[in-house]
């Protein structure tokens, strides 16, 4: 998948895609079926924005969002993207009206073929564009335009933040029926304290920066290491939360890979959230917390064995 981030100075080879644009947070299965129905003949794409609109109109708000870019991006290669249009979302884009949205971005900018948009989509200075909007301006332009429903499970919208919900309350397997893949968290391994690795449980520990935290605790996991020699797909467990026998609060990710040994300092992985064990505990004795994520890995093991 090729990655853009301006609509300016585009490869003449990009352009004329068959694109879905949105924000695709989570990349759910609402998401997803307005993906497909921009596939064609034409080269397949997707318009999105960085950071989230709602991310750079309340940048002091709490953090919301299901994906960070890498994993946004990681996702939508998955579903067979070949151009991604990650347009820089800053004063300049928020400006233009939806006229000069079209006008600019969409026809002279990425010059499109197809656009697909779902049907609660709005665009231009203060939101003010419809989907309908939408269709009357590409028209001007030659762009063809489609509009797809809201998609439903069970009775509920697909949405975003019912998927917060889910993994607010603990429950991934629920929020991955609505996603239509597990929730992953992406990002590089970063140092850390090494107290895993002291412990006989070595972890690869990640940011939560800017992501809504799903509940605190231990889960079961799948893992891909996406870069490095040890590239590959693993099972294990995983801590999520602020670490409370050792006192810190700033929340990441450690995540123990079984049957694994190496060096994954710089390396970007993805883990996937499969099963809630337990909630973050604080020991009484480090002997106790030991036992307790032995008990945790057979748990996971037995969990994941059939997956």
């Amino acid at each position: 998948m090729q990655q853009h981030f301006h609509w300016q100075g585009l490869d003449p080879k990009a352009r004329g895609a068959s694109v879905a644009m949105g924000n695709f947070d989570g990349v759910h299965r609402g998401h997803q079926s307005v993906i497909d129905l921009a596939r064609g003949d034409a080269p397949l794409g997707v318009i999105t924005f960085e950071p989230h609109p709602r991310q750079f109109f309340a940048a002091k708000a709490p953090a919301f969002r299901l994906m960070n870019a890498e994993a946004r991006a990681n996702r939508l290669a998955r579903l067979g993207v070949q151009h991604l249009f990650q347009l820089p979302f800053d004063t300049e884009l928020s400006g233009l009206s939806p006229e000069a949205f079209v006008g600019e971005v969409l026809a002279e900018g990425l010059g499109i073929t197809h656009v697909v948009v779902g049907a609660d989509f709005r665009f231009g200075k203060g939101r003010t564009g419809t989907s309908d909007d939408l269709t009357r301006l590409c028209a001007a332009h030659g762009i063809r335009t489609t509009v797809a429903p809201l998609v439903h499970q069970a009775g509920a919208e697909i949405s975003s933040t019912h998927i917060r919900k889910f993994l607010t309350d603990g429950h991934p397997r629920d929020a991955a029926a609505m996603l239509g893949h597990w929730h992953r968290i992406d990002g590089e391994v970063l140092h850390g304290e090494k107290r895993g690795r002291e412990l006989g449980f070595p972890t690869a520990n990640m940011s939560l920066d800017g992501l809504h935290l799903p509940r605190f605790g231990v889960y079961a996991v799948l893992v891909d290491i996406l870069t490095g020699p040890q590239a590959g797909s693993y099972q294990g467990a995983a801590s999520l939360g602020v670490r409370p026998m050792f006192g810190e609060n700033r929340p990441n990710l450690e995540t123990f890979l079984f049957d694994f040994k190496g060096d994954l300092y710089g390396q970007h992985l993805s883990v996937a959230l499969v099963n809630f064990l337990r909630p973050e505990l604080k020991f009484d004795s480090l002997p106790a917390l030991i036992t307790q994520m032995n008990t945790d890995c057979a748990r996971a093991r037995d969990l994941l064995i059939s997956l």
